[in-house]
């Protein structure tokens, strides 16, 4: 494929891509108020019996789309994954194909793992420490302030947890190797306490911690899986076609 068509198959698996969050969007619409409950049950038990307010007339009206959004990305993520493994594909050997089922479920169980991790743990470890500092105030909490401090630990960490997927395609590629990661495995504790702190919506150590755990553990899966999958491209087959 030549460079003008490589931009081609791009455009075409982007646009799939954003029809099929569009579609996930339209559905999860009809069930937003629904989602917000779910999504801000965690924080119930610190509420004590109050609701969150709004400032603005047309707040509620937002939130829900943003609502919306968020769970049309988890809905979604299947069929996004599957058209960012279409557009690598003609790239990998034959045989490296066979792993399409793979990576899918593989990548959409370690985004929905990340997402469960932050929306289960990390927010209302979030949400603990940022009231108990507060005991002598009254809390008035915006539910738009609420929503947009919980979406960004939910995909943040269903980011981060796509670390061995990553790991395993730079591994196919040769582009790195499990020898490589250990010898540079305090460098990426380093980079990963970086990205905990940017992450992590609170300045406190102990929080900080909670988020780079899984991340040093994910680096580890991240060996294992290069160790196991990684391979030198030109130890391939030169007769292989595509």
């Amino acid at each position: 494929m030549s460079f003008l068509e490589h931009l081609e198959e791009l455009r075409k698996r982007l646009l799939r891509s954003v029809f099929a969050v569009a579609g996930a969007f339209a559905l999860c619409l009809t069930y937003a108020r629904h989602i917000l409950d779910f999504f801000l049950s965690p924080l119930q038990p610190f509420l004590h019996g109050q609701k969150p307010v709004f400032l603005e007339l047309t707040e509620p009206f937002m939130l829900y789309m943003k609502v919306a959004f968020l769970a049309a990305l988890f809905l979604a993520s299947p069929f996004v994954l599957y058209q960012l493994w279409a557009f690598i594909r003609p790239g990998l050997y034959p045989r490296e194909r066979r792993y399409a089922i793979p990576f899918i479920a593989f990548a959409t169980v370690f985004f929905l793992a990340g997402g469960a991790f932050g929306y289960t743990i990390g927010f209302p470890i979030a949400c603990k420490f940022l009231l108990g500092i507060a005991e002598e105030f009254t809390p008035t909490l915006r539910v738009s302030s609420l929503f947009s401090f919980e979406s960004k630990i939910v995909l943040g960490m269903g980011l981060v947890f796509e670390l061995p997927t990553v790991i395993y395609f730079l591994a196919r590629l040769g582009l790195v190797s499990a020898s490589f990661l250990w010898r540079n495995f305090k460098y990426a504790i380093l980079i990963i306490f970086i990205v905990a702190a940017v992450i992590t919506p609170t300045p406190d150590v102990v929080t900080q911690c909670v988020f780079a755990g899984p991340m040093i553990l994910l680096y580890l899966i991240g060996i294992l899986v290069a160790h196991v999958f990684g391979r030198e491209r030109a130890a391939a087959p030169a007769t292989e076609k595509s």
